[in-house]
């Protein structure tokens, strides 16, 4: 706990947040030239919007948390290669049979922090079929990746003194959910007992640099890959439902526009936590495509000045709009996995029951806080 508190600490703290904000400016002049360039030559004004508004406010907006990944995956990569890992694996194998899980589900779990994708696919390697679904449903609720982006704009912007102990307490709301629904499925859906766990500790060793910047570079790689495919079609898609209304008319105002009109009607299912905005609302339907969007989103429907956030949001929404984030549906690419895994009706059923689940936590936590402050 210690070494991840630390990883966190140097991860959200001084290096990545110094490197982010460094990016984050260089970013911004970019798009600042490339915004007088176009001026200059006379462009079209809406394809100048698109490309400004559209493109660079919002692949523009992920891209500047990559070195917050970058930080975090070399120590994760660092750990791995030690040894370090298959240790926990082993420790866990007691607290995991207690939920109805052997230690071998903890590795995909853990991938699950990274990515779902490759989590669930990392299931195969587990003996029992029982053991195997069970991971995969719980793989979800582990924090992956592309939620960091998210974490670390609103802790931010909301949570400047205390960013460390409330991102560490997003990935804990994530377990302990987890734990909770794997209690449950043990005792309705997969009744019996998980596989015996044997397993061959590797001794531990120094870690290789080749093996840490390999997998520092797939996963920067993936993460960029992902910035400009789903997330640049994404930007595109909600640039043009936000710039246009209903009879393809140049939208005046936003709050006219073809995307306000679909925030507006799932809106009322959010009010129950404190969230009122139609804005709000379709960052969540962005998000799953990828959760990386949904600040590309935000931005976009911002003006492209992500600073503004907080014109949406105080500290109690802030934080029930974080939970509401770790736990509803995984991004497409997840649900695709699960439905090659174990077939259309269990991807179906993670998709209906995390959005019930999230919307049932935030909730809760809204509730409990708003009674607190």
């Amino acid at each position: 706990m210690i070494i991840i508190s630390f990883i966190l600490f140097i991860t959200f703290g001084p290096v990545g947040t110094f490197l982010s904000d460094k990016t984050e400016l260089i970013i911004e002049n970019f798009t600042r030239i490339v915004d007088s360039g176009l001026t200059e030559y006379g462009l079209n004004p809406i394809v100048q919007s698109l490309i400004i508004d559209g493109v660079f406010a919002g692949v523009g907006a992920v891209l500047s948390f990559l070195p917050v990944i970058v930080v975090l995956f070399f120590f994760l990569s660092i750990l791995e290669d030690t040894g370090y890992m298959a240790r926990v694996a082993f420790v866990m194998d007691k607290m995991l049979r207690k939920i109805g899980l052997s230690g071998r589900s903890f590795v995909p779990m853990l991938i699950g922090f990274g990515c779902s994708v490759p989590a669930i696919m990392a299931t195969r390697t587990l003996p029992s079929q029982r053991d195997r679904k069970m991971t995969i449903l719980l793989t979800p609720f582990m924090s992956c990746s592309a939620k960091l982006p998210i974490y670390v704009l609103f802790t931010g912007a909301f949570f400047k003194n205390h960013q460390i102990e409330v991102i560490s307490g997003l990935y804990l709301i994530g377990i302990i959910t987890g734990i909770i629904f794997a209690y449950i499925l043990k005792l309705f859906v997969f009744k019996g007992e998980p596989v015996p766990f044997v397993m061959e500790l590797p001794n531990y060793r120094f870690p290789g640099i080749n093996n840490v910047f390999r997998l520092i570079y797939t996963k920067a790689k993936d993460f960029v890959t992902k910035a400009f495919s789903v997330i640049f079609i994404a930007t595109i898609i909600i640039w043009f439902l936000q710039t246009f209304d209903l009879k393809l008319n140049l939208a005046t105002d936003s709050a006219h526009s073809i995307l306000a009109g679909i925030g507006n009607i799932i809106t009322p299912v959010f009010k129950p936590l404190g969230i009122t905005d139609w804005r709000i609302s379709t960052a969540f339907i962005s998000g799953f495509m990828a959760k990386e969007s949904m600040i590309s989103t935000l931005s976009v429907l911002l003006g492209g000045d992500i600073e503004k956030i907080p014109l949406l949001f105080n500290q109690l929404t802030a934080f029930t709009f974080l939970v509401f984030s770790l736990l509803y549906t995984p991004c497409v690419a997840t649900i695709a996995t699960v439905k090659k895994e174990l077939g259309r009706a269990w991807a179906i059923g993670i998709v209906l029951s995390q959005c019930a689940i999230a919307w049932l936590v935030a909730f809760i936590v809204f509730r409990i806080l708003n009674l607190i402050i």
